[in-house]
């Protein structure tokens, strides 16, 4: 998803995100499909499974560029920073997910200023208590590991990596959340740690 020259940046390249309306149906794999297409809180259905051990470790949260396609997709201007969140979800102890969320600098105005503070707490659990909350289109995307930075891609090199990306409303604020599907990932959830 983001590229290696940038600290800021986990992945080589993005994944190429299409609405899932125009993505075949057939192509997305079947173990992931219900993961990649649910509307609802993906923090929610990941501590549910995991009986409540889930855990967000942040890898960085700072004002930076955000990726071009994600200027697009908030309509933000070119070079305006935001406040860019990189973490990975864990359940059982088991990563899971790696998340990318993208707050533009106008959205972090009034009561939403707290999103600067959210350090280890799940940004999904806070979007979806808020009942001024508004979800936009899903879409869904898939790029080859071939280079990736962070540990849990590093051990699954050559695998597809899915994924899928949100826009989000607060106040009719927009915010930007990308979630990847660490390789293995339905694998993991069968493993005996969450039964």
């Amino acid at each position: 998803m983001f590229a290696y020259h940038n600290p800021n940046q986990i992945f080589f390249s993005e994944p190429n995100w299409k609405s899932y309306v125009r993505a075949p149906y057939t192509a997305t794999p079947t173990g992931l499909r219900s993961w990649l297409l649910d509307r609802g809180s993906l923090t929610q259905r990941l501590m549910k499974l995991s009986r409540g051990e889930f855990k967000v470790e942040v890898l960085t949260q700072q004002m930076a560029s955000p990726m071009l396609s994600e200027i697009r997709a908030l309509g933000m201007p070119l070079r305006q920073k935001a406040l860019i969140r990189q973490v990975i979800l864990y359940g059982c102890n088991i990563p899971l997910v790696y998340a990318r969320s993208v707050i533009p600098v106008k959205t972090l105005t009034g009561r939403l200023k707290n999103l600067r503070k959210l350090n280890n707490k799940p940004l999904g659990a806070l979007l979806f208590r808020d009942i001024a909350m508004q979800r936009g289109d899903i879409e869904i995307g898939c790029l080859q590991n071939n280079g990736y930075l962070h540990q849990e891609f590093a051990n699954n090199y050559d695998a597809a990596v899915w994924g899928r990306r949100s826009l989000f409303y607060l106040d009719k604020k927009p915010l930007l959340v990308s979630e990847l599907f660490i390789p293995g990932f339905n694998k993991k959830l069968l493993s005996s740690s969450f039964y």
